[in-house]
């Protein structure tokens, strides 16, 4: 779309059944290289046989904890009595802000990544803002990529596997009760995000997956997080956008001032996605996809950290 002031919003859809975030990410590189006649720096496999299950399969049983078959789910309720409804906005998070939450996350010496901490952060704020039973709980979600964790693991062909285009993701979880996750300090929040995080990024935790998928083929399944229980007061899955390469999305009309993704996948779970600002400040522009209260819940109470994205931080005029 073309923009009277000469500005261009340049806009692609996906299917996550098809692609994952690694996936899109060549593409739009790809097709902004194309776009200024220069040759492709990472040129895609299709190579299904990089992820070729076991023989014989040897799925972890915790797994089944992870994700569930859709046949094996009840039929969706739909509450019409409920004024709340996931509502999506984009935040600026400030660099210093984003330090300040690592720096808070990070005890006893062991320092945990800026997702982890911001991960532990927004799952602790969460349950901080809900009015509800003490004894519900929150789950957060964190989506890893498995290429680099497969490679590391000598599980893969190196170059291929980082080529790859599909789905080469997991979506491990943690829950914890209002009450709990009221109480406890942001270093040991951070703590039980690290241990989430640390248990699914391994190459034989993705083996393990790859051989769980193929031993319910052709049966779709999705991510036990999605699913919400009766005792759930909030869920959330985090998806780290830090490799999104805005600052080279350069489509030949010069270099971008915004990029985001647009997620909204239905269902009760919220979806979060930070991303690097294109400033290249250290901010983060923040896509969130949360109940409308908990939005406006967060904003109240962390203004400092969720600053409702505007034109300004554009710097248009710079």
């Amino acid at each position: 779309t073309e923009l009277k002031c000469g500005g261009l919003v340049i806009g692609c859809t996906f299917d996550h059944r098809a692609a994952d975030a690694h996936s899109a990410n060549m593409f739009l590189a790809a097709w902004a290289e194309l776009a200024q006649s220069k040759r492709i720096t990472l040129l895609p496999t299709f190579r299904r046989s990089l992820l070729n299950p076991r023989h014989p399969p040897q799925p972890y049983k915790s797994l089944d904890k992870l994700y569930v078959p859709l046949s094996s789910l009840p039929p969706p309720t739909c509450d019409g009595n409920s004024q709340d409804h996931l509502t999506t906005r984009i935040y600026y998070v400030k660099g210093e802000e984003i330090n300040r939450i690592q720096s808070q996350s990070s005890c006893n010496g062991a320092k945990r990544s800026r997702i982890e901490s911001f991960s532990a952060f927004l799952w602790k704020s969460i349950a901080d803002t809900s009015a509800a039973d003490k004894t519900k709980t929150v789950k957060l979600g964190i989506v890893i990529d498995g290429r680099s964790r497969l490679i590391a693991g000598g599980k893969g062909e190196s170059r291929p596997l980082e080529r790859y285009f599909g789905n080469v993701l997991s979506v491990p979880y943690v829950q914890a009760t209002l009450s709990d996750l009221q109480a406890a300090s942001l270093g040991s929040v951070a703590d039980v995000v690290h241990r989430c995080v640390e248990a699914a990024a391994t190459a034989e935790h993705f083996s393990a997956l790859i051989d769980w998928v193929e031993l319910r083929r052709p049966k779709p399944a999705v991510v036990k997080v999605y699913c919400k229980d009766e005792n759930d007061a909030a869920s959330v899955v985090v998806s780290s956008g830090q490799r999104f390469p805005v600052s080279d999305l350069d489509f030949g009309s010069g270099r971008p001032v915004f990029g985001s993704y647009h997620f909204p996948w239905g269902g009760e779970t919220g979806y979060v996605m930070p991303m690097p600002s294109a400033n290249g400040n250290g901010a983060w522009i923040v896509y969130m996809h949360l109940m409308g209260r908990h939005l406006d819940l967060l904003e109240a109470r962390a203004p400092h950290v969720f600053i409702p994205f505007n034109h300004t931080f554009l710097n248009l005029d710079a």
